[in-house]
């Protein structure tokens, strides 16, 4: 690597070290999600981020980067990949492409539109992208396919399901049961709701480091191509539409907000963590598993907000100093 490389490493390795040493002191960190026990039980202080630069591929990580956590809902950027190499265009007749502006968990909206949810990155949409990519397959199989692409993508076999945090979501997820009840009786799920529930559960408990994210997410920074690798899911159409879709429904109901205030695709799961890119720059993985009101992780969105400020990363143009 040439010394001025090492040198831009050395001071994205200083932003990154100075932005966590400053968080990881902040007393409000919001509330972790209860609602699942195994995620309750994660200690509120944890902090990390890791950041993969395009031109070189080489990891920046800092805290506790190298510590995995439950993805949650960061997963369904893979689930959808998945789903979209599995039958194309014909996704988007069972699941639409629209910002919800209710809770991610609701139930109201999907009555109202008949069994087709919002998006594919609400619990209704990432219940349908299970479906389709179970068809055919044992819940197990499923979760092989998803876990097998996120190895892929982190260059890492030690990615794994968290099968405490999996048994937890199935022994407290009656809401997302009685999503997919919805969506049966509408004529928009094919498998039966226990096992497309059940692979849907498994997804979201993959666990990852920071750094393994950040890698993962690098097929989206390199417009489909991820570093080192090719992969039959992948290619810059799909990578395109699915930052597309991070934008504008990667946070839930505060997407507008995080599009506002910090500018670039990205995906929050309740676990804490966000994967978030700058395409064609860096693929950026934060974690901190404190909430917001929005079920987005506090600190770690006030991290992503300190880092576009000092790089000037953003889709919408270099963003100006703080007035």
């Amino acid at each position: 690597m040439s010394e001025a490389s090492d040198a831009k490493h050395r001071r994205l390795q200083e932003l990154v070290d100075d932005i966590v040493a400053r968080l990881a002191k902040e007393t409000e960190r919001g509330e972790v999600a209860d609602y699942i026990p195994e995620l309750a039980k994660v200690d509120p202080n944890r902090f990390g981020m890791a950041i993969v630069p395009v031109d070189t591929g080489r990891a920046v990580v800092a805290g506790d980067g190298d510590v995995p956590f439950s993805i949650q809902s960061i997963s369904k950027v893979f689930s959808l990949t998945l789903a979209l190499e599995k039958v194309g265009e014909a996704l988007w007749k069972r699941v639409n492409r629209e910002p919800s502006g209710d809770p991610f968990n609701s139930i109201v909206q999907l009555e109202y539109e008949k069994g087709v949810p919002r998006n594919p990155f609400i619990n209704a949409g990432a219940i349908v992208v299970a479906d389709v990519i179970m068809e055919g397959l044992s819940p197990k199989d499923a979760t092989n396919d998803m876990l097998g692409l996120c190895r892929r993508l982190a260059h890492d076999g030690s990615v794994y399901v968290d099968r405490n945090v999996a048994r937890s979501e199935r022994l407290t997820g009656a809401r997302n049961r009685a999503l997919a009840q919805f969506m049966a009786a509408e004529g928009n799920l094919r498998g039966s709701v226990e096992d497309v529930v059940t692979t849907y559960f498994n997804h979201c408990s993959i666990a990852m480091t920071c750094r393994q994210l950040a890698t993962a997410g690098m097929y989206l920074a390199c417009a489909g191509i991820p570093i080192g690798a090719t992969d039959a899911s992948i290619n810059a159409d799909r990578a395109r539409r699915l930052m597309a879709l991070m934008m504008t429904c990667g946070q839930y109901d505060a997407s507008g907000e995080f599009a506002f205030r910090i500018g670039i695709p990205s995906k929050s799961g309740v676990g804490g963590g966000i994967l978030a890119v700058m395409p064609g720059v860096a693929s950026i993985a934060v974690w901190s598993p404190g909430l917001d009101a929005k079920g987005n992780s506090l600190l770690g969105t006030r991290a992503l907000e300190e880092l576009v400020r000092a790089t000037g990363w953003s889709v919408f143009g270099r963003i100006p100093d703080r007035d």
